[in-house]
């Protein structure tokens, strides 16, 4: 694609990233085969080469963003589909986070919008008052009906029946391996994910303990960021950032880190991509060696040794996350594990198109989200499992918040499998699977 930047505009580390990006684009269209709202909405601004356009329109002008604009750009899931898709190798990912950066400096939102975006970003990244909120959305749903906005009673649909009792095990500290150690890791533990589904970061302990992992919560990680990343949001989500960055350094520098494993996927596809995020600022050194160590949970276990197990009569829909199979490019290693430990594996049929979830999109475009986890849904029930698997606790919520098949994450299931309690989603009411024989 030709562009018409000027010299000026090229001495701005963004806009040179972003002509890079346009420049690489030959208007195949390959995109719109696998782009999830173009399968919905059939319109050629809602995918991926017709927001490059509109992007490529408003950075060459550097013009104030017009609502259209914003609003197709807002339509964008991040699901990176069509990075995975693109001949190539148009890296959009960069352009569409620098075109919502420059959205959020240089558009001015209807109030609703703005006070809505603060909230989030006020809450989500924030265990304990993401805590209160759920809390308080539980109390309030009675009255949903009341909500004349969409998006707010997205939010109060979010919360779970119940929220679980803070984890201990998410306060810094180090586990011991009980097996001989072959690595040192640090575990990040998030931040919404504390709130919503402790047994997450607890099975994750258990797993990488039992295979000979020592692992680290380090004092002052948390939130990786994202979250207010993809709104634009770049002051906060880099404040954020800085804090793991600084925290996993202090112990790269100190005991040594083999690895900093993420077991939320998003987190992973944002903590990987923080050389580039920070790659103009004084913490760009730091923040490539801590993107050189990041890994998914699977990506880790896949380098020791987690047992063979035997067949068990136990058939998982595996559901592949966006952020790990398009934005890791992690497709396989989840099904092997499972498979390894001897689950029956099924995928849906497009398993490549997203769940709705992404994020905070679920409650930002509550419209479009709720059609692709009706599809989704469909899809992963048209296996008849006896339990779906994931890698990332937004699509869990997502999923479960439609289907009476118990969704877990994945090494929830394999920590299950090696000698770990039967995952809490598998023993709720009417949600019960088989006991299965576990390797001691």
């Amino acid at each position: 694609m030709q562009t018409t930047f000027t010299n000026d505009q090229l001495k701005d580390p963004g806009f040179q990233r972003a002509n890079e990006i346009l420049r690489a684009c030959v208007h195949c269209g390959f995109c719109t085969a696998t782009c999830p709202t173009y399968q919905v909405l059939g319109d050629e601004l809602d995918s991926p080469r017709g927001r490059i356009y509109q992007i490529k329109d408003m950075l060459e002008n550097e013009r104030v963003p017009d609502e259209k604009t914003v609003k197709h750009i807002d339509r964008c899931l991040s699901c990176l589909a069509c990075m995975t898709t693109c001949p190539s190798g148009v890296h959009y990912m960069h352009l569409v986070d620098h075109a919502r950066e420059y959205i959020e400096a240089n558009y001015r939102r209807p109030i609703t919008d703005r006070a809505l975006r603060w909230v989030l970003a006020q809450i989500l990244p924030y265990p304990m008052r993401f805590r209160w909120a759920l809390i308080g959305a539980k109390l309030g749903r009675p009255f949903r009906f009341l909500m004349p906005d969409a998006r707010l009673r997205a939010m109060l649909d979010m919360a779970p029946r119940s929220i679980p009792p803070v984890s201990r095990n998410d306060d810094p500290q180090s586990f011991a391996p009980v097996a001989e150690r072959k690595k040192r890791v640090a575990l990040m533990t998030g931040c919404a994910q504390k709130a919503l589904n402790t047994d997450i970061n607890d099975a994750t302990i258990r797993v990488l303990t039992r295979l000979g992992c020592e692992v680290v919560v380090a004092e002052g990680a948390g939130c990786c960021g994202a979250l207010t990343h993809h709104m634009g949001k770049t002051s906060e989500s880099h404040q954020t950032a800085a804090k793991n960055i600084n925290a996993w350094c202090a112990e790269m520098d100190g005991d040594g880190l083999d690895a900093i494993v993420i077991n939320t996927s998003g987190c992973g596809t944002t903590v990987k991509d923080y050389g580039h995020m920070f790659r103009n600022e004084a913490l760009a050194e730091d923040a490539a060696r801590v993107s050189g160590i990041a890994m998914d949970v699977s990506e880790l276990l896949m380098q020791i040794d987690v047992p063979e197990c035997a067949d068990k009569e136990i058939v998982v829909a595996y559901h592949a996350a966006c952020s790990l199979q398009h934005g890791q490019q992690i497709k396989t290693f989840p099904k092997d594990l499972l498979k390894r430990v001897g689950f029956k594996v099924v995928e849906p049929a497009d398993s490549h198109l997203c769940c709705g979830s992404a994020g905070t999109y679920n409650l930002m475009q509550p419209e479009i989200s709720g059609q692709l986890k009706t599809r989704k849904v469909r899809t992963l029930e048209a296996k008849n499992p006896d339990v779906i698997a994931a890698g990332n606790i937004g699509c869990m919520m997502q999923i479960s918040s439609a289907s009476d098949v118990p969704i877990v994450h994945t090494v929830e299931l394999l920590d299950w499998a090696t000698g770990g309690p039967q995952p809490r989603a598998l023993t709720e009411p009417g949600k019960q699977v088989p006991e299965i024989p576990i390797l001691r």
